[in-house]
């Protein structure tokens, strides 16, 4: 099982949408890093998701629940999707500033590649921002 941090902007598309939805679609990836990552994705691995603009924070955990497939309507067959569900809210928020302080986080690729709009996460990553969020 990997772990993964995926990143959306709460005006376009937020926890709350995917939550309201259940399960929905994650798609309109178009940087190659971040497809690979999608392309890695299994189901039953856990995400979080991560509001990125003003808000910077992850709120919500949802779980892969289809495999990367070819994005629909995509000009390009190799752009791909998953599906995600939606799981629970985290018990508050955890801000990008909460996560820079934590030594336990120093070398989590949001930090590194804050570009990225899906990025992996080790598991003790992963353990770390649910345990600051219940703080």
């Amino acid at each position: 099982m990997k772990h993964w941090l995926l990143k959306t902007e709460p005006g376009t598309y937020s926890w709350a949408d995917l939550a309201r939805k259940k399960r929905d679609r994650w798609d309109g990836v178009r940087n190659h890093q971040a497809r690979n990552n999608l392309a890695a994705m299994t189901v039953g691995d856990p995400a979080l998701i991560y509001h990125s603009g003003g808000d910077k924070s992850a709120v919500g955990l949802a779980k892969v629940a289809k495999a990367a497939y070819p994005e629909p309507g995509a000009d390009d067959p190799r752009w791909l999707a998953v599906d995600v569900a939606a799981v629970r809210s985290l018990e508050r928020p955890v801000t990008l500033a909460e996560m820079k302080k934590d030594p336990k986080l120093v070398a989590m690729a949001l930090l590194k590649q804050s570009r990225l709009s899906v990025v992996p996460l080790t598991k003790a990553e992963f353990d770390t921002i649910l345990r600051i969020a219940k703080r």
